[in-house]
């Protein structure tokens, strides 16, 4: 698995203290993406939070999914949580080190007071005694909140003082785009009260021997609850690895109701993807699950046809401009303003997402604005099936024959790849095994570039005859 080292530098640890009239939570932030252009260590909050039980709970539960990895557990993570601030809201975000679980706190305008929300993203440092202190918080006294450094600290510190060099997988970076494009294709399943939210989450099981995954498991709403089934029905949702659920213990004595969300699916259907959203007063908290514990969201396949076209490519430019830090980006908004169909602002957004740049907001069934430090060249470039279907553009081996194309491989066996209603289908083992259930493979790929790559060549020449006349 490619990996990097990120270095992360605060100006001081985050701290919790005590101060006349209540305690202080001070997070430091590090360097940064603001509407004005990178920053060292933005401020995007100082005021209070109206819950600090309950923010407290939720922000140890997005750091719990940080430091975790719910699958080989041996291998540590460490990885601080990224803060970006829309304007209304403060949002927390975090993904496991195995790359199966995004967790996001979205602190609303309900949860804050007395101070403006700014624009922008960065990591917060989340520091084993701050978690210890966090934890420690036991009643709604005053809690005041500073999200990046005071103007004092910035004017009297020479520079950093604290700095971790935590492993960037590139698996992670593609798990953040994989899990917005499932997200997208969620729809509300189940809400449960809070006295059924908590009998139901306290009945799943932990995980097996050494914290082995219980597989998945499917259920259904039931009256105010859910019941399991044995198998996928319309109108189930997957609950794939349990276990991985454990960070919402951490606030489920103060969940007003739990959300399910989840693709539509038919009988017999494969496991899915799903996202567990705790409500909270004045806040969110959501898990989003891969469809299975073993696997993590950066193979699934779902950010592949939006990277393997330069349409996208461009468009992503243009709708980047008009994203504005907005906690909410509307599609059909985007595509009056920027004069493109729906469809292609959704690819711009799918392209956006593979570095950092959009999240998807399940409670509100819409996009966000945020800009995480990652490129989406470096994805593009470590996407193994990407690379092999361009290999196979460039080397002349794909023919097309109407519906159907046949791709040469490396060792000389013909493919068959066919377009059914406009889902292409391969005689691969990757189809044979998959069915489309991780995205394309990669000679479905290499068709559907050489298919846009002739469309394009014969608009232009309809553009070139239509001059001509």
């Amino acid at each position: 698995m490619t990996r990097s080292l990120q270095a992360v530098a605060y100006r001081r640890p985050s701290v919790l203290e005590s101060a006349a009239g209540g305690q202080r939570l001070g997070l430091e932030t590090s360097r940064g993406a603001t509407p004005s252009g990178m920053r060292d260590h933005p401020q995007f909050f100082t005021g209070f939070l109206t819950s600090p039980q309950v923010a407290s709970a939720a922000l140890l539960a997005v750091a719990d999914v940080a430091a975790a990895r719910y699958y080989q557990r041996q291998l540590r993570a460490s990885l601080d949580p990224v803060v970006t601030g829309n304007g209304d809201r403060l949002r927390f975000e975090s993904f496991s080190g195995c790359c199966g679980v995004y967790a996001r706190l979205d602190v609303l305008e309900p949860g804050l007071d007395g101070g403006e929300v700014g624009h922008g993203t960065t990591n917060v440092d989340v520091n084993n005694p701050l978690r210890e202190a966090l934890s420690r918080i036991g009643s709604d006294d005053p809690l005041h909140l500073r999200v990046g450094p005071e103007e004092l600290a910035v004017t009297t510190l020479d520079g950093p003082v604290v700095e971790k060099k935590v492993p960037l997988p590139d698996r992670w970076l593609r798990g953040f785009a994989e899990a917005q494009v499932m997200a997208a294709g969620f729809d509300l399943r189940a809400e449960l009260p809070a006295a059924e939210a908590v009998r139901f989450l306290r009945a799943l099981p932990r995980g097996g021997a050494r914290g082995a995954s219980v597989g998945p498991r499917w259920v259904v709403p039931s009256g105010n609850g859910l019941r399991p089934t044995t198998r996928a029905v319309p109108g189930a949702v997957c609950l794939p690895g349990p276990e991985r659920l454990i960070a919402l213990q951490r606030v489920l004595r103060h969940a007003i109701a739990l959300r399910v969300y989840g693709p539509s699916v038919t009988g017999g259907a494969s496991a899915t993807a799903s996202a567990w959203e705790a409500v909270l007063p004045g806040m969110r908290l959501t898990l989003t699950l891969s469809p299975d514990a073993s696997r993590g969201f950066s193979g699934e396949g779902g950010v592949l046809d939006a990277l393997a076209t330069d349409e996208a490519a461009e468009d992503a430019e243009l709708i980047a401009v008009l994203l504005a830090w907005e906690p909410r980006v509307d599609v059909a908004d985007l595509a009056a303003a920027s004069g493109l169909t729906p469809e292609r602002v959704r690819a711009a957004l799918v392209r956006l997402g593979t570095s950092g740049r959009v999240g998807y907001d399940t409670a509100e069934a819409a996009y966000f604005h945020r800009e995480l430090p990652y490129d989406a060249e470096r994805v593009e470039r470590h996407n193994p099936r990407l690379r092999s279907a361009r290999a196979l553009v460039a080397a002349g081996a794909v023919a097309l024959h109407g519906a159907i194309g046949t791709v040469t491989a490396e060792d000389g066996h013909v493919h068959r790849v066919r377009d059914e209603a406009g889902v292409l289908s391969c005689s691969c083992l990757w189809w044979a095994k998959y069915r489309g259930g991780r995205g394309p493979c990669k000679h479905a790929l290499a068709v559907r570039m050489v298919r846009r790559g002739v469309a394009a060549t014969e608009r232009d020449m309809a553009r070139v005859e239509g001059d001509a006349r």
